[in-house]
């Protein structure tokens, strides 16, 4: 099997052409794939194809996750000028989880926009199975799997071959374009019989985000948990009957949520006491495997909620009080999120506090 030459890149990047010439190898269709960092079962598969074959990829992963999947949008929320030496950051959005069939009908019409628009990324994953696939702005598809040789097999079933020394459009000086910058007779179907708004990647990323419900995910937060690493921690959560009823629950999204819960502290908490201490309980369960798992992985869990941690700490006043941690949760950590109270205060976490006495001297 020979790579197809050459490799016909999307409209949103652009290869100078004096770095094509000197290049010593032409672009070509291709894989490689070596050892996640710090992991002996996770691989990291970086793949470039035309990107009429990008929707077969994503097709062909989509049936490798039998139960459900979610879907990951990364965008520029503020126009970018293409000419400028600083762009701003994009904005990452998760979708809740769907029926994968169900979620790759909806992309369909999106699809040929999200592939070429030079300012947009995306893609699948199912942290609990431990596999994400993207398609970033760069236009090159990167997969995390701990099944390498089910995703190899998937792509020499489509004829996408590994070539050690692939050349990526990323090695070589390029431009980024939206399809706004086109001339829009120069473009092909569907581009050139969509308005303005529909090329528009802000715009149609938007209706994507508020079709699937989605949710804004800082950068810091953009993990990844290999399939034996959760089910570690499913172990683990099993193993405590207050915990149980979360163990077979995508741990990933646990730890989103006590970040989600930090930053509403952060803002005003408008929870009641009982809330707030729901909030401290998932710190409580993250803090419990993270003693309970291997190191390497208990290390990576502080490493993932080390910026919410530190900012919790900072929201932490009259450090003197605490509120009573549950009995029955066995931690040797001592709790630093018990100790303390956020400053921020609604109404009706204020009126609890007022009724159990926080505020007597």
């Amino acid at each position: 099997m020979s790579p197809k030459l050459p490799l016909q890149l999307p409209h949103g990047v652009r290869v100078w052409e004096n770095e094509l010439k000197g290049s010593a190898k032409p672009l070509q269709e291709g894989y490689t794939f070596s050892l996640l960092e710090n992991s002996t079962d996770s691989y990291r598969f970086t793949v470039v194809v035309n990107p009429d074959r990008v929707p077969e990829i994503f097709q062909a992963f989509a049936r490798t996750l039998a139960d459900d999947a979610f879907f990951i949008l990364e965008y520029y929320a503020e126009e970018v000028d293409p000419g400028a030496e600083d762009h701003p950051e994009p904005t990452v959005y998760y979708s809740p989880y769907y029926e994968p069939s169900a979620l790759l009908e909806t992309l369909e019409g999106f699809f040929p926009r999200l592939i070429h628009d030079g300012f947009v990324g995306f893609g699948l994953a199912n942290n609990r199975a431990g596999m994400e696939l993207f398609f970033s702005e760069e236009k090159v598809l990167t997969c995390f799997t701990g099944n390498h040789l089910r995703f190899i097999n998937l792509l020499h079933t489509l004829n996408v071959g590994h070539v050690p020394d692939l050349v990526f459009p990323t090695d070589l000086g390029h431009d980024h374009l939206s399809l706004l910058c086109h001339e829009r007779q120069s473009l092909p179907l569907p581009f050139s019989a969509m308005t303005d708004s529909e090329l528009d990647y802000i715009c149609f990323c938007g209706e994507l985000v508020e079709l699937l419900d989605m949710y804004p995910v800082e950068e810091s937060l953009s993990f990844f948990l290999s399939k034996r690493e959760q089910d570690e921690i499913e172990l683990r959560l099993a193993s405590h009957p207050e915990f149980v009823e979360f163990s077979e629950d995508d741990f990933g999204s646990l730890l989103l949520d006590w970040n989600d819960f930090v930053s509403e502290c952060e803002e005003g908490f408008q929870g009641d006491l009982w809330e707030y201490r729901q909030g401290l309980n998932l710190r409580d369960m993250i803090q419990f495997v993270i003693e309970g798992t291997p190191s390497a992985l208990g290390t990576k869990l502080l490493d993932i909620v080390a910026e919410a941690d530190s900012q919790f700490r900072r929201l932490l006043m009259d450090r003197r009080k605490r509120l009573d941690p549950p009995d029955g949760v066995p931690v040797r950590e001592e709790r630093f999120w018990y100790q303390g109270m956020v400053g921020n205060q609604g109404v009706s976490l204020r009126r609890d506090l007022i009724r159990q006495g926080w505020f007597k001297p």
